[in-house]
């Protein structure tokens, strides 16, 4: 197995520690918007936000089990949010948000390379971006018709 097909240890554990703490933060912002988000409109909304946080939480915890399975050491650093007012404004600052995180997870496939367990980390990134496009999906058709 060349170089080039080699999982970049070092570099995966960088990356992966820069996207956990924008991951607890997509856990923690919507937990905290299912409960701060009013205006009988956006009451439904809250349910998914809800929902929305203990996805994101398993999937940081996904995150910290991988780091520690490739011997690094999990951040317990937690990216910060301001608060988020209900209405369109708010809507595009999460989707804002989500993108970051969902940047900052992507940029984790490269340095992955091509060996077995690549490919596993390869597709549990895939896995949770997909599922986080769907999220600010959600978020874009939810702004599209306030």
């Amino acid at each position: 197995m060349s170089d080039d097909e080699k999982m970049d240890v070092p570099e995966v554990l960088r990356l992966l520690n820069k996207a956990l703490p924008l991951q607890m933060r997509s856990a923690a912002v919507y937990t905290w918007a299912a409960g701060a988000v009013t205006g009988v409109e956006y009451q439904a909304v809250g349910a998914e936000f809800e929902s929305f946080g203990t996805l994101e939480l398993d999937d940081a915890r996904r995150l910290v089990e991988k780091i520690v399975a490739l011997g690094g050491d999990a951040t317990t650093s937690v990216g910060s949010f301001e608060q988020i007012e209900s209405g369109e404004a708010g809507f595009k600052r999460l989707i804002e948000l989500e993108e970051e995180a969902t940047a900052a997870l992507h940029a984790v496939i490269p340095a992955s390379g091509q060996e077995p367990r690549s490919e596993a980390l390869e597709h549990l990134m895939e896995h949770m971006l997909m599922r986080k496009q769907e999220q600010i999906d959600f978020l874009k058709r939810v702004v599209r018709g306030a």
